[in-house]
């Protein structure tokens, strides 16, 4: 059997006590599947003291990560620390020029420097490998880049973050709201403290970046993307869609257009009979549209120590037995430019509610607005009896009332623009819900 393949982590949390649990645990397989041992030499990590669980013993420390990534004693660099910039990127880099393989679950650093590390390993021809940057256990970036090969995709979506997908799927089921579905996902530890990346859209939108350079041959790059969060979506919207036979999801959503690759980030009402809808509490799932295979879901586990480390461990089996290839499929100097195309050019269905005071002729001004944009109406939806005791529980007379319309397809600006002027009529007194509809 070759020589064993040596490795260094930076990093043991969770993700990192987890990989060197099943790398122990999972050894003779490994070494059959490879031809050779994977062995956990050195590590770096800054709480020596701290019970992971696991047997640490005859390891090399390091307190520097930067110092373990230029070690003699590794052929990989494992990276598990996080962050797009600091210690992480200084000590890929480290790794890389020093002819080092890498392996990382970090998708802000992939998603600000993929393009440049991935120039860094070509020229020194070693792997730089994320699989577990993207949804934890689900091996979509192995799938886009080694199994579609032979496809055309022409697009890629998925609910890419379990922090939100839980939040959404608890205001359906228990009939909650936003606020109090976020706080009991902090107090599972599903949600941080600062819940700013998640819900907003950022962490789907690092994600979405990276499998829009995969899938499309295109540059990695964040402000690429259109992003938007959940923190709007009520109680009303999610009772609306369930209704209207959708569910509301946050999807990343990256697809070929006439001008290029469209990315965004937003909530999304999918068909309550789709996969992706299907898809509930804090799991992931990936949709892939393409020319010879038609379509793939994938879903599964998208975040949690060993589901991770699972992506971690594959990476390293593949640089074990010898497989090094360009890290976004094709080289870094080929991957065409990605710029943000304007939202506004987005077609497709509209849900769009807008609160307005309970008066004559206000819904009728609200379909000229849209009718005068040239925009088809599919429905128009205003429930007094219900909807006005749940905005007015006090069943005042001429409370506000809202009032639910469904477009065919047409243009963001074209529903913008009608929006503004339902609002200029006077007759809106909340800001007004847009909610895109997938209704493929």
């Amino acid at each position: 059997m070759a020589q064993s393949l040596r490795v260094g982590i930076a990093g043991l949390g969770t993700v990192g006590a987890s990989v060197v649990r099943l790398l122990d645990q999972q050894k003779d397989i490994l070494a059959a599947r490879c031809g050779r041992a994977i062995v956990v030499t050195a590590v770096a990590a800054r709480d020596r003291t701290r019970d992971r669980g696991i047997d640490l013993g005859g390891l090399q420390w390091y307190d520097d990560p930067v110092a373990l990534a230029d070690a003699p004693d590794i052929d990989v660099f494992v990276e598990l620390i996080g962050g797009e910039n600091g210690p992480a990127k200084k000590a890929v880099e480290t790794a890389l020029r020093a002819g080092k393989s890498v392996v990382t679950a970090n998708k802000a650093l992939i998603a600000h420097h993929g393009e440049a590390l991935a120039h860094l390993a070509e020229e020194r021809q070693v792997a730089l490998s994320f699989e577990a940057s993207v949804a934890g256990g689900i091996p979509v970036i192995k799938t886009v880049k080694e199994g579609l090969a032979g496809n055309r995709i022409s697009r890629i979506s998925g609910i890419l973050n379990g922090t939100c997908n839980y939040i959404l799927t608890r205001m359906e089921k228990e009939s909650l709201s936003f606020k109090k579905c976020l706080k009991q996902a902090q107090v599972l530890g599903y949600a941080e403290a600062d819940p700013t990346f998640d819900i907003d859209g950022y962490d789907t939108a690092h994600k979405l970046t990276i499998l829009a350079a995969l899938a499309f041959g295109v540059d990695v790059n964040i402000g690429a993307v259109y992003v938007e969060g959940i923190r709007s979506i009520d109680a009303f919207d999610i009772r609306m869609a369930k209704k209207l036979g959708y569910r509301i999801k946050l999807l990343g959503v990256a697809e070929r257009s006439e001008s290029g690759i469209e990315q965004r980030v937003h909530p999304t009402m999918v068909p309550d009979d789709s996969p992706i809808a299907r898809v509930m509490g804090v799991t992931n799932a990936v949709n892939i549209q393409a020319d010879a295979v038609g379509e793939l879901t994938l879903a599964g586990p998208g975040a949690g120590g060993d589901a991770t480390a699972s992506s971690v461990i594959a990476d390293l089996a593949d640089i074990a037995r010898g497989l090094v290839s360009p890290p976004f499929g094709a080289p870094a100097a080929s991957l065409g430019r990605s710029i943000q195309e304007p939202m506004q050019v987005h077609e497709g269905g509209y849900y769009v509610r807008l609160t307005v005071a309970d008066q004559p002729g206000a819904a009728a001004s609200i379909v000229t607005s849209f009718a005068d944009l040239g925009i088809s109406l599919e429905s128009i939806i205003q429930n007094r009896s219900e909807d006005a005791a749940q905005l007015d529980p006090a069943g005042r007379s001429g409370a506000p009332v809202p009032v639910v319309v469904i477009t065919y397809a047409t243009t963001e600006q074209a529903i913008r623009s009608a929006v503004d002027k339902a609002i200029a009529e006077g007759y809106v007194v909340e800001k007004p819900q847009v909610i895109r509809i997938e209704r493929e």
